[in-house]
């Protein structure tokens, strides 16, 4: 029986056009560091992208805010490490204006009310490259916030990223369930529904922001928009 539903939040919560997005973003964090940091803009994401890029091959080992700044800090040097609280201030800042290229689905919230009245357990498995602040003001962006999971992924609190399916067997460990009593939501064919499926659990495919790489077959997976997963959770069971 599922008992626990695990969402992942961009694309699917949160509408959004991803390389919009991604372009905002550095926008905002080069026109914050690149002049405290002297650095150009192609040099600082560059640094960002391989750092994030260690994260996703992390297998475990160590938590990923550690395996993100000790990358950084061997490509910009360990003065870098004295900024931290900076790069923090700026999710606190400067990140809220990538808002603008986010839509909002009131379905989101509803579907969170229904499935925590019928007893699940409900977790925000939003890939954890971010740290806390970022994702927590994403998670307001989508109508909901933090205190709605029993678990929100972050780059604090784990070891494992997608598409490794490594990241769904650590949040099953942390919710002291199987995984196959888990049922991921997700918008992205090979991180979500591949991954999750690959550890056992049962996988819906959110298609309103869908990101399919290599234009996979995915007929095999429950699917629709938003809309159509907040009608199926009406039918879901009560969980005992």
């Amino acid at each position: 029986m599922i008992k626990a539903v695990l969402f992942d939040l961009d694309g699917t919560m949160l509408p959004m056009d991803q390389d919009k997005f991604v372009k905002t973003y550095f926008s905002e964090l080069c026109g914050r560091f690149c002049p405290e940091l002297k650095m150009d803009d192609k040099s600082l994401i560059k640094a960002v992208w391989k750092a994030t890029g260690a994260m996703i091959k992390n297998d475990r080992t160590d938590l990923n805010i550690k395996v993100f700044w000790k990358t950084f800090a061997e490509i910009c040097g360990k003065d870098i490490l004295k900024y931290k609280d900076n790069f923090d201030d700026f999710y606190i800042k400067e990140f809220n204006k990538c808002k603008k290229e986010c839509g909002y689905n009131p379905a989101v919230r509803e579907t969170i009310k229904v499935l925590s009245n019928k007893g699940y357990t409900i977790v925000a498995a939003t890939n954890p490259i971010f740290p806390s602040v970022a994702t927590h003001n994403r998670l307001g962006w989508a109508g909901v916030n933090k205190d709605d999971f029993a678990l929100v992924t972050t780059y604090e609190n784990s070891s494992s990223c997608k598409p490794n399916p490594e990241y769904f067997t650590e949040i099953a460990e942390k919710i002291n369930l199987n995984p196959e009593q888990c049922l991921m939501v997700g918008n992205d064919v090979d991180e979500d529904m591949i991954s999750a499926s690959s550890v056992g659990m049962d996988v819906f495919f959110v298609k309103d922001c869908m990101i399919n790489r290599g234009d996979k077959d995915y007929s095999q997976y429950k699917q629709g928009s938003f809309k159509d997963f907040l009608d199926y959770t009406r039918m879901m069971p009560d969980v005992k």
